[in-house]
């Protein structure tokens, strides 16, 4: 928030001064986000920012048709349906798309490099995110490639995270990588703290992760 409160203030608008912002979060409850983008809506703001949530915005897009939306996602807005094409986007959506979901296959690289005996990789992926199938995908078809084998885990709260390590040490993995999720992001301690005690290797999707003790992004 303090970087979109910046960039805001580097465009002439002040928060307090001559712009109010109405911020809505669902807290990782994804059934709560059209009551919140139908309330924006109804406030008639002028613009509806989503960050980090492909399926905010998805859901504010299908809230209305006149409110300019502008987003900053992980993942292909072409392929979630958030524009029609990179260069002309074309209805009221457009924003920033830093494609960290694409790089699974490169992360996955990365870790072999770090890990070259590995026997067995695991991932988690929240089946609630729109990328969650492409990410899965992705990561198989790498995997495939490079001859190794992964096994990809859902995770789609906190209690599932846990779950995940219980499972990882079942299967005896030698190492994991997160794919690009909010949930993941918003309990990256948890991921840091708990890969740190079973000393076990991470490749993770954003620096995020590194600046709370997490190994490597």
């Amino acid at each position: 928030m303090s970087g979109f409160r910046q960039g805001l203030s580097e465009a002439g608008f002040v928060e307090g001064r001559n712009v109010a912002i109405e911020f809505r979060f669902a807290e990782l409850q994804n059934d709560r986000l059209p009551a919140l983008a139908a309330d924006l809506v109804h406030r008639q703001v002028a613009v509806i920012a989503g960050v980090n949530s492909t399926l905010g915005v998805q859901v504010a897009k299908a809230a209305t048709t006149t409110i300019p939306i502008v987003f900053a996602v992980g993942g292909d807005p072409v392929k979630n349906g958030l524009v029609t094409s990179l260069n002309r986007p074309g209805g009221n959506v457009t924003g920033v798309s830093y494609l960290t979901n694409a790089l699974g296959p490169k992360r996955l690289g990365l870790l072999r490099d770090l890990v070259p005996g590995a026997g067995l990789i695991a991932a988690p992926v929240n089946p609630t995110n729109p990328n969650a199938e492409s990410d899965t995908k992705d990561l198989l078809a790498a995997a495939q490639s490079m001859d190794m084998t992964i096994n990809v885990l859902q995770a789609s709260s906190e209690r599932d995270i846990d779950a995940f390590f219980t499972a990882l040490l079942q299967r005896r993995a030698s190492a994991f990588l997160t794919t690009s999720d909010a949930l993941f992001i918003g309990r990256r301690q948890q991921f840091a703290v708990l890969a740190a005690f079973h000393k076990i290797p991470a490749m993770y999707s954003e620096r995020d992760y590194t600046d709370v003790g997490g190994l490597m992004s």
